[in-house]
């Protein structure tokens, strides 16, 4: 009969550690679960131990392997949703990662989850152990899963947790989808205008030349603006498509810019009171840290770190600044909602809404009803967007299209009046 060591959850979900002997880790298993625990390990006290869990047998450590690339956001939310599955049928937490281990194709989150596996066999906390790689799993993730883990309500956490991701997903997933048909358009417009001006307009230059027309003013600004985009005009050296292509350059430059601290500062207080575009991202902002700190505050995490987790996942620094007075407000003994306002980075809608949940001490309920009411608001806001673009691209293009064709066609008129009179 040999000696195991073992860990398990009390009813009350606390962790319980001790020894009991058994012939073999199942039975440990089944003497455990009769005392009344949950076990989440069981290691046998002889040489090399090996660590047994409930639903399988224990797996070999395996390398971390080598991988490109980082974790995408789709691929983690699956991997929570299955987990938190798992979790609530009743798998131990180790069988639950070898198989969503097992299913993951190669790649960045398989090793991760191999290297997770590992740390948790050798029985270190499934927080700890995905707090070791940061790139996969964030601090909002780590601190939730925490939370979870000390409470004794790992499956619902997880169960919170991809819902809060996939809701995220849902967000970003219709404010990309909105911006991408009208950058289609404007990317094909772009191209045919450059074509037109590179390759057709020149040859209407050579035309009028030809027959000596006396060239109206918007056709003369039309074929000088041709030759700056072809470099063809007197003292220039730089063709002007060179500065068009050159325009992600800028993008990047302004990412580089946002990188610094003050350049941040000035780039996202710009960005957020930017007509129409500032108020959908004050509004995807507004959702996204009251989701997030609603869900941590549900999950039981201690209000001042969940303010500065959600200061720190916000995204945007004005509202980074704001969660940072909250934050000093709350520590000293005062409100949520008056610095907020002071802020006035939120309606007065959402820090009503907060100061009610403040009084009434369901503030994370509120804090999610909130970011409900702007996912939805949002998800409007796009779609408005969406119909005022279209007509302005339609009136842009048609614009360009005739000011070239009315260009053109103006000196074409007095060619052929010319040839008529047999002025020519």
């Amino acid at each position: 009969m040999a000696t195991f060591t073992y860990e398990a959850l009390n009813a009350s979900g606390k962790s319980q550690k001790g020894t009991i002997e058994a012939d073999t880790s199942e039975k440990a298993i089944a003497l455990i679960k009769q005392q009344g625990y949950f076990p989440t390990s069981v290691r046998e006290q002889k040489g090399m131990p090996k660590t047994a869990d409930v639903g399988g047998p224990a797996k070999k450590k395996k390398g971390g392997g080598f991988s490109i690339g980082g974790v995408s956001t789709k691929n983690l939310t699956a991997f929570t949703r299955q987990l938190s599955t798992l979790q609530d049928a009743g798998l131990p937490l180790l069988r639950s990662l070898q198989i969503l281990e097992e299913q993951q194709k190669p790649g960045k989150l398989k090793s991760v989850i191999q290297g997770v596996c590992e740390d948790v066999e050798g029985g270190t906390s499934l927080s700890e152990a995905m707090a070791k790689h940061p790139r996969a799993f964030n601090r909002l993730y780590t601190k939730m899963v925490a939370a979870g883990e000390v409470g004794g309500v790992l499956d619902i956490i997880l169960q919170r947790l991809a819902e809060f991701m996939e809701k995220a997903q849902r967000l970003k997933r219709k404010v990309i989808g909105a911006m991408v048909y009208p950058a289609v358009v404007v990317f094909v417009a772009v191209g045919i205008v450059l074509f037109i001006m590179l390759f057709i307009i020149p040859k209407f230059k050579e035309i009028f030349a030809e027959f000596g027309v006396q060239m109206p003013w918007i056709t003369e600004k039309l074929i000088q603006f041709s030759g700056w985009l072809a470099g063809s005009n007197v003292g220039q050296s730089i063709p002007g498509w060179v500065f068009i292509f050159a325009l992600p350059l800028v993008y990047v430059l302004l990412v580089l810019v946002r990188k610094a601290g003050p350049g941040r500062a000035v780039t996202d207080t710009m960005v957020i009171w930017t007509p129409v575009f500032g108020g959908l991202i004050r509004k995807t902002t507004i959702a996204k840290f009251t989701r997030t700190l609603g869900t941590l505050i549900n999950a039981g995490v201690p209000i001042l770190e969940a303010i500065a987790i959600t200061r720190d996942t916000s995204g945007n620094y004005v509202f980074e600044r704001a969660l940072q007075r909250v934050h000093d407000s709350i520590r000293e003994g005062e409100t949520f909602a008056v610095p907020l306002k002071e802020s006035k980075v939120c309606d007065s809608l959402v820090v009503n809404m907060i100061d009610v949940g403040e009084e009434t001490g369901d503030l994370d309920a509120m804090l999610l009803k909130i970011a409900d009411n702007y996912d939805e608001e949002v998800d409007v806001a796009v779609q408005s967007m969406v119909k005022l673009i279209e007509p302005l691209l339609v009136l842009f293009l048609g614009g360009a299209v005739g000011t070239i064709v009315v260009a053109m066609f103006m000196p074409l008129v007095a060619i052929i009046e010319k040839l008529q009179s047999g002025g020519l």
